[in-house]
């Protein structure tokens, strides 16, 4: 029994290295391929009047007699082929063709922004691939979520947007929760910008923090040397000791930047008291459409909704292909820029929780 129980866990232990080992061989096999391929994602499009109808019908079928659900479903197909006829007969009329595309379609982005503004990579691409098809009269509508960040990605971010606008294409922006900072700075791009009534807006400004840890290391003796080409290098640092001239030299520049978002903002929306508002206050959606932050109070669902009893309505969404570290959850980098991105977004929303 002795000799059975000894080689039992000699034959677990073998096992357990041979699988580690293929498993480790599969990974390494796994990244070679993943080197050679194309490491693009792909655009998915999903039509969301079908999701509207499959709602609405679900809700009928549940309320309704089974007979008089069946009637019901009988009488629009009946009513739809009427309409169809009719508009065929009208564009035969008119000279126009029937299989032509609709006047109108709807195009729906996401963006649910964190300090980098990372949705910016998936979003350049869904306006590059909606572009080659929309034409004059179509929409894009944006759904935004964001309470600022870096202003470069921001800046960015905003960027991918102008070009819909210099393409002529109307832009809808729609603010459920939060735009405030850089993302209102990609609001403000838009023809329209929609809020639910408690939406956070605004928050034109622009923050720097710097913690300085010179004292504490000068009390344990210890030296940093900081080494610059540049009179304005570094004007302020973590480590090294602190001037005066350093910090002026740091505030104009955040003035600089300041005066640049006020600029983008009351370019797009000339209507705006920009001295007003560019004070880094916030608004809630019911207030911001008093001082021309907002134009109209509405979610975006009652928006969407409404849009597809017109107009055939097309979300778009592209999805980067993850490496093989991403699949495996090993993505130490990714896991630490989520963990402070979410303190990021912690920290902004604990400031306005009731």
């Amino acid at each position: 029994m002795e000799f059975v129980s000894e080689y039992g866990l000699f034959l677990a232990k073998a096992v357990t290295v041979v699988v580690a080992i293929g498993f480790l061989m599969l990974v390494i096999a796994a990244a070679k391929r993943g080197d050679g391929e194309d490491e693009r994602g792909s655009i998915t499009v999903r039509k969301l009047n079908q999701q509207y109808d499959a709602y609405r019908d679900a809700m009928r079928e549940a309320v309704l007699e089974p007979e008089a659900f069946k009637q019901l479903i009988k009488a629009e197909e009946k009513d739809k082929k009427a309409e169809h006829k009719l508009a065929k007969e009208k564009a035969k009329k008119a000279g126009k063709d029937t299989a032509a595309e609709p006047e109108k379609r709807l195009f729906v982005l996401n963006f649910d922004g964190d300090i980098k503004a990372s949705p910016v990579d998936a979003m350049r691409e869904e306006i590059s691939a909606l572009l080659s098809v929309a034409q004059t009269g179509d929409e894009v509508v944006l759904r935004l979520e964001s309470g600022g960040g870096m202003v470069h990605s921001y800046g960015l971010a905003s960027s991918q947007l102008d070009r819909i606008a210099k393409a002529g294409i109307n832009l809808t922006v729609c603010v459920d929760k939060v735009a405030a900072s850089g993302g209102y700075m990609m609001a403000c791009v838009a023809d329209k910008i929609l809020a639910a009534p408690f939406a956070i807006i605004g928050s034109i400004g622009v923050l720097a923090q710097v913690p300085n840890i010179h004292r504490l290391l000068k009390k344990h003796d210890v030296d940093v040397e900081i080494l610059t080409a540049g009179e304005y290098k570094r004007t302020l640092t973590m480590l090294g000791e602190n001037t005066d001239k350093g910090r002026a030299k740091f505030m104009e520049e955040l003035e600089q930047t300041h005066e640049l978002f006020k600029g983008y903002v009351g370019e797009r929306r000339p209507n705006l008291d920009i001295a007003a508002v560019a004070t880094g206050e916030v608004w809630y959606g019911s207030q911001a459409i008093g001082n021309g932050l907002i134009d109209e109070i509405m979610t975006s669902d009652e928006y969407l909704q409404q849009a597809a009893v017109e107009y055939p309505i097309y979300e778009i969404a592209y999805e980067h292909k993850k490496t093989v570290a991403e699949k495996l959850g090993l993505s130490v980098e990714g896991s630490v820029d989520r963990l402070a991105s979410k303190w990021w977004d912690r920290a902004f929303y604990q400031r306005y929780k009731h």
